[in-house]
């Protein structure tokens, strides 16, 4: 027989750290490098200017111009060529102008939005950063099952290869187990792939290898969310970050309707100016004015080819789809707290069934090695036991990830997803003890 090592990946995950991250660790990671995160924030930025974009239509206007002109006069009387130059101040205060004021109050409602778009990025970060970061856990504890069970079934090739040789066994026993472990190996290729992919989504997000997480620790999970799923529905339904989106853009909707009706009212300007023109020669006559003006002015619209009430139309229609949009936002949001409640609490019930689940597995396992002791077994058996303790150790951490998860989506469909959740999270996770080396696995004949 030949000695085969653990795998590469397996390796990696059994090799001691200097500091094994967290979720709050790589979380605080993924906000200095993630990419998508980092274009929400400079979105949010940007949303910020639009206050004091739409602040400067209430605010004075205030130019200055000049210029320089060759001139040259043909006519009855003389021809003269003569040069001038010319400079004005103008400044003009609005008095009155409802679209200006209603834009302000429109330009406010988007600073809003630019908010919550940002805190939604935040959410959407802490999720993504969550599955990537359990989605590695995953995979870890495959590979450390697959590297068990092919341990038992090697151990269990060689028995039967020694009982075919001297007589107590088959050499059915022999295929069944070569059989099965060749099947071990395969698993063993794909979910290392598996692996390799997951932790490159994670190290997409952290821009840095992902070195030692933290491990979830046995026997320790957060209890289910209380309150009723219609209570949830409607946190959800109030607090959505999508739904308020689409609640703030109804409002400016709303607004925007107002503001195309406002194009058939007059506006009001306080106006003031100075211009000073100098160095005019006609013939042998310079001419040097100093102009001030002070006053104010109306404008009245009375026809403009039916241009704003069409605007007002048009608005009028895009408020309906607004107010339709709010509305899909809104049920869209209690579905989605209606089904991720829904996966807390199955998903809780879960756990609890397969730890069940476990505990009857080893208790079978037991009793098979005891059958086969006293001849009632065959080794094939204790096999198969030992490959449904693998598989219900499996079935649960995933059940584990899935739980938690499920909880973060909650909290996201309502609104108040956080930070400090995962810092809840960390509490039950643990850097991974420092394994003593594992022993080479004999693999199979050749």
């Amino acid at each position: 027989m030949r000695l085969k090592t653990l795998p590469f990946a397996l390796m990696l995950a059994l090799a001691p750290a200097s500091h094994a991250a967290n979720l709050s660790d790589t979380y605080r990671d993924a906000q200095a490098y993630d990419a998508q995160y980092a274009a929400a924030r400079a979105a949010y930025q940007a949303g910020q200017e639009k206050s004091v974009q739409g602040r400067a239509g209430l605010l004075p206007n205030v130019s200055l111009g000049g210029n320089v002109r060759y001139n040259e006069v043909d006519s009855t009387l003389r021809d003269a060529e003569f040069s001038s130059n010319e400079i004005s101040l103008n400044a003009a205060q609005p008095l009155f102008r409802r679209q200006n004021q209603i834009v302000y109050a429109q330009s406010k409602e988007q600073v809003k939005i630019a908010e919550v778009q940002f805190r939604a990025a935040e959410q959407d970060l802490i999720l993504r950063v969550a599955q990537a970061y359990f989605a590695v856990l995953q995979s870890l504890d495959n590979l450390v099952f697959i590297a068990a069970q092919k341990a038992a079934i090697t151990e269990q090739l060689a028995s039967a290869k020694r009982n075919f040789e001297v007589g107590t066994a088959t050499i059915t026993d022999t295929h069944e187990a070569q059989a099965r472990y060749d099947l071990a190996v395969a698993q063993e290729i794909a979910e290392e792939n598996t692996y390799n992919i997951r932790l490159r989504t994670l190290e997409k997000l952290v821009g840095k290898p992902a070195g030692t997480l933290d491990t979830l620790a046995a026997g320790e999970l957060l209890q289910g969310e209380a309150g009723s799923i219609d209570d949830w529905a409607a946190r959800a339904a109030e607090g959505n970050l999508q739904a308020e989106i689409q609640r703030i853009a109804k409002t400016i909707a709303d607004q925007e309707v107002h503001r195309n009706r406002a194009g058939h009212l007059p506006t009001l300007d306080a106006v003031a100016g100075y211009t000073t023109t100098n160095n005019q020669n006609f013939g042998t006559v310079q001419v040097d004015a100093d102009t001030a003006i002070v006053g104010l002015e109306l404008n009245l619209p009375i026809y403009q080819g039916g241009r704003v009430s069409s605007q007002v139309r048009e608005a009028v229609a895009n408020r309906e789809k607004a107010r339709q949009d709010l509305e899909n936002a809104t049920r869209e949001a209690s579905l989605q707290a209606r089904q991720a409640w829904l996966n807390v609490n199955s998903g809780a019930a879960r756990v609890r069934a397969l730890e069940q689940a476990l505990t009857s597995t080893e208790a079978q396992l037991e009793s098979t090695k005891l059958g086969l002791q006293v001849g009632v077994r065959t080794s094939l058996d204790v096999l198969d036991a030992e490959q449904q303790v693998l598989s219900a150790r499996r079935d649960l951490a995933g059940a584990r990830y899935d739980y938690l998860l499920a909880g973060l989506a909650l909290k996201a469909a309502v609104g108040t997803l956080s930070p400090t959740d995962l810092a809840a999270i960390d509490q039950h996770l643990h850097p991974p003890a420092v394994p003593q080396v594992a022993p080479a696995q004999p693999a199979a004949p050749q």
